[in-house]
């Protein structure tokens, strides 16, 4: 059996189509299976899959275009993020385990400050440094407090030093299978959405395996409640709605619609998810095993 990987990269641009699918385009060597854009969160997030040469390749090509086409001074979005590509994970699907992925990471970090000058984090399975296992610890306080702090010992990139003038760092690491899902709100508050996160994720005594922001999206006069479940087999998504439901209930906000960024494994899909989680974008496409 062949290897295969998936990498779900970030980057920071998430309004013009015509730069969006330029970047994308830069991708020669893996197959491009979703592509998710918003124009809030300023973000587009790519999932593609190969084995693990073409992976790591494909997002050394698209992270290089990236730094050709973006600049990060300008930058505005409501999601959190370290550069103009600002974090690159991957996850081993088959023939090739987590050790082989965080292979595939320290490679690519080192490739990207030897050749393009840009510093690295290495998070996750990656991690170096225990503390930076959690991407919200190396991306505590964003580009801009990082710019004030990259050269303090606690915060020094893994590979480079400081941050490049126009690209910022990334965050690269190995990773199991994650879920990320958006809950909208009816409500331009987006205090209440911040609660709502707060209340839901793991690190404040909520769900398992939740991580969650809350953010506006003044394009669409919405907040939003912002997830990753990283474990879906500990926490289900039918959990994470119900408890993201019951809190809307209680500071009496309505939850228009949900959506899911990027793929799911089959095994967090149940029947009646879209009716259930009032999604807004699923269909078969959105489940990962149909493209292995």
């Amino acid at each position: 059996m062949s290897e295969l990987f998936e990498c779900v990269l970030n980057f920071s641009e998430g309004q013009d189509e015509t730069l969006i699918e330029e970047i994308v385009d830069a991708i020669k060597t893996a197959a491009v299976i979703d592509l998710h854009s918003d124009p809030d969160h300023n973000r587009s997030v790519v999932t593609f899959i190969g084995s693990g040469k073409e992976t790591e390749q494909g997002a050394f090509n698209l992270t290089e275009r990236a730094m050709q086409l973006l600049d990060l001074r300008g930058h505005e979005g409501v999601h959190p993020y370290l550069g103009v590509v600002d974090v690159i994970p991957f996850v081993p699907l088959r023939g090739g385990g987590m050790r082989e992925a965080v292979g595939l990471a320290r490679n690519l970090g080192e490739k990207l400050w030897e050749k393009l000058h840009l510093p690295v984090y290495f998070y996750g399975e990656a991690a170096i440094r225990p503390e930076r296992r959690e991407l919200s610890a190396v991306r505590q306080g964003g580009y801009r407090t990082l710019v004030q702090e990259s050269n303090l010992p606690a915060r020094r990139p893994d590979c480079g030093q400081g941050l490049h003038p126009t690209a910022g760092a990334t965050a690269v690491g190995a990773r199991k299978f994650l879920v990320a899902f958006n809950v909208n709100l009816k409500s331009t508050d987006v205090s209440l959405a911040q609660s709502i996160a707060k209340n839901i994720r793991e690190k404040s005594g909520g769900l398992p395996g939740v991580r969650a922001l809350g953010v506006e999206l003044k394009s669409r006069g919405l907040t939003q409640v912002t997830v990753n479940l990283v474990d879906h087999q500990q926490t289900s998504l039918a959990r994470v709605y119900q408890e993201i439901a019951k809190w809307a209930k209680e500071y009496e906000v309505d939850i228009i619609e949900s959506e899911l960024v990027g793929l799911v494994p089959g095994a967090a899909v149940f029947p009646g998810i879209k009716e259930e989680l009032c999604l807004v974008n699923y269909s078969d496409h959105k489940i990962l095993e149909n493209y292995l």
